[in-house]
């Protein structure tokens, strides 16, 4: 199930992704699947990010690739950071190039997107509080990120969480290829099977922060 966040009407609304058509939901996705008898058309509607989080928990150095390129020894336990709410937009929205950067790398990274509340959550239940994945860019000023010694500045500027289009429900998130493309060219492709921590994994331990 694909289930997305749009604007229509002037009104923010969550919805049910068939083909190319969307049927609004009653309420939000985190209160349950509640679909509604109208129905949509895609090119209708605004996408909106698929989430509008109160945090974004972040990882460096998930996966081996990155870790093994960077020459860096592989972490004992995951490497968070926090990126701002204010960061965040939709599919399709621009990047804004801050005038104080002087280079701005992509980081295509797989989204997981929490349910409901989690806290000190047991590995083995981890998965019982994942509602989907999305599509996540980790949008950073790399050169600032080299003077300033940590990510939080370089990582926080608006516009710099791209999220969506939508949260798929339905997937095997350890059997992903992921791919990054710009401007019509691959940049970045890997497998999640290369992860060093899973999203069941990481949603406990962060569950316990």
């Amino acid at each position: 199930m694909r289930i997305a966040r749009f604007l229509f009407g002037g009104r923010v609304r969550y919805g049910i992704v068939e083909g190319e058509g969307i049927r609004p939901l009653e309420g939000t996705p985190f209160e349950g699947i509640s679909p509604t008898a109208e129905r949509l058309p895609l090119g209708e509607i605004k996408l909106l990010s698929p989430v509008s989080p109160s945090k974004i928990v972040a990882l460096g150095l998930n996966y081996r690739d990155h870790a093994e390129e960077m020459k860096q020894k592989l972490p004992s336990e995951p490497l968070i950071f926090l990126k701002p709410s204010t960061a965040v937009i939709g599919p399709e929205e621009p990047i804004v190039y801050p005038p104080s950067v002087g280079r701005l790398d992509y980081e295509g990274e797989l989204g997981v997107v929490v349910g409901r509340k989690a806290k000190d959550v047991p590995l083995e239940e981890a998965e019982d509080y994942i509602l989907g994945y999305t599509c996540f860019n980790d949008v950073t000023a790399r050169d600032i990120q080299r003077r300033d010694g940590q990510w939080t500045r370089a990582k926080g500027f608006d516009t710099f969480a791209p999220i969506g289009p939508w949260i798929e429900t339905e997937l095997d998130p350890l059997d992903l290829r992921l791919e990054t493309y710009l401007n019509g060219q691959l940049r970045q492709s890997s497998h999640t099977s290369r992860l060093i921590f899973s999203p069941y994994e990481l949603v406990s331990f962060v569950s316990h922060v």
